[in-house]
């Protein structure tokens, strides 16, 4: 049985990671800092994992969650994602993303060198690059954000060079109904879900022409364990090469709750449920992305199963599931 060590568990793409390889049959361990304020994605599993205490800002818990945990495979996905809080918090933004990542690598390298790591890289390390982005694209970020993960890209190649196995996914945009609140789907799925229960209240969002490569979380975990699964460690790059506007995800959201026959319609009115905020407008705007995944089809076996429309449908059926009880909290975990 294999073990995996993954951070940000109770995140979205660590519940999901989690889940998928509770089913591959391997033993799961998952570092936090503190106990969760809610473990509300892994309920369904929280029996089958082990939770172990640590902090990417201390190198001391790390070496003692190693220890605990002794992993075949450990899945950096902790992070501090949101890129407009990387503005305002740039130096915290760098000690977790980047730093955080460098203390992994050096307990790893001095405790169990022969553990397989997958960090998780972005598609914000391409910036403003045109057509279709791969592993050859050259990168280019324009936010902290950005830049942090560019670093830690970066150590992956230079500790790979050293004889650990390291390899960074660098996926576009992922979502699902576990996305954090303050991410731009999300805002568009709760707000439509209440919508559709009567709510009118505009919703506010910045740029709509800004266009994104939008795939599945569920899906992308999946090209996470294959990665490590390889002979030798490569990075890969996961999308869905289909890139969609703001306006276009509000759009088909606003299709799924009957308010419109198709999107063209909708498209025509979204100015009735949208208010554009210029303080939501992002400094470094990253205007449109698409990714070429194709060497991860072809090394990896690996293509997106849920395409965009059942994507946004799927997020706006759990929000509108959700305002039918209470919640406690509504918050996602940043970093481990």
């Amino acid at each position: 049985m294999k073990t995996a060590l993954i951070t940000g568990i109770s995140g979205q793409d660590g519940s999901y990671l989690a889940e998928y390889l509770l089913g591959l049959g391997y033993r799961v361990y998952g570092l936090v800092r503190r106990d969760p304020e809610t473990m509300q994605w892994l309920r369904p599993v929280q029996n089958q994992i082990e939770l172990v205490y640590g902090d990417l800002r201390d190198a001391t818990s790390l070496t003692v969650a190693l220890q605990k945990a002794w992993p075949d495979e450990l899945y950096n996905l902790a992070a501090q994602v949101f890129v407009p809080a990387s503005w305002q918090q740039c130096p915290e933004t760098f000690d977790i993303n980047t730093g955080g990542f460098a203390r992994i690598l050096q307990v790893v390298e001095r405790q169990k060198p022969d553990t397989r790591i997958y960090q998780a890289s972005s598609s914000e390390m391409f910036g403003n690059a045109d057509g279709a982005l791969n592993e050859t694209t050259p990168l280019n970020p324009t936010s902290p954000y950005g830049i942090s993960k560019l670093a830690a890209h970066r150590l992956v190649a230079a500790y790979r060079s050293r004889g650990i196995y390291a390899t960074s996914g660098i996926l576009f945009n992922h979502e699902s109904p576990r996305r954090g609140p303050e991410m731009v789907t999300r805002k568009i799925s709760r707000a439509v879900a209440a919508w559709a229960k009567g709510d009118t209240q505009k919703l506010k969002l910045g740029n709509l022409q800004a266009k994104r490569d939008w795939g599945f979380a569920g899906d992308y975990v999946k090209a996470m364990h294959a990665m490590l699964q390889q002979p030798a460690p490569k990075d890969y790059v996961i999308g869905t090469g289909k890139p969609h506007s703001v306006a276009e995800f509000l759009a088909q959201a606003l299709v799924e709750i009957h308010k419109f026959s198709n999107t063209e319609e909708a498209m025509e009115s979204i100015s009735r449920y949208v208010e554009v905020d210029p303080q939501l407008l992002r400094t470094g705007e990253i205007h449109s992305q698409r990714a070429d995944a194709g060497l991860a089809a072809r090394e990896l076996n690996w293509r997106p199963e849920v395409d965009f429309t059942e994507l946004v449908k799927m997020m706006v059926e759990a929000d509108k599931a959700a305002l039918a009880v209470p919640v406690l909290h509504q918050t996602s975990q940043k970093h481990a």
